[in-house]
């Protein structure tokens, strides 16, 4: 599962929303583009999660088999 970086909300708290918008445009951030990255990383990761809830029995299952009998072509790798 993913983890999010956040800012403690007490430094939230102490800068208003225009002092970091005025401090984003004088690092050179584009504020919309973080936001687009931010939901999209959000999106990928609620879907990636939903396909490891959707998948865990047969993902317990193939971990079982290989468990008991090994890789299925393993005498094919080379490392």
């Amino acid at each position: 599962m993913a983890t999010y970086t956040c800012i403690p909300k007490r430094m939230v708290d102490a800068l208003s929303t225009e002092d970091l918008f005025s401090e984003a445009k004088d690092l050179g951030i584009d504020v919309l583009k973080v936001t687009e990255a931010e939901f999209a990383r959000a999106v990928s990761d609620k879907r990636a999660e939903r396909w490891l809830k959707e998948n865990a029995e047969a993902i317990e299952s193939y971990n079982a088999y290989v468990e008991q009998h090994g890789l299925p072509l393993e005498k094919y790798r080379m490392f």
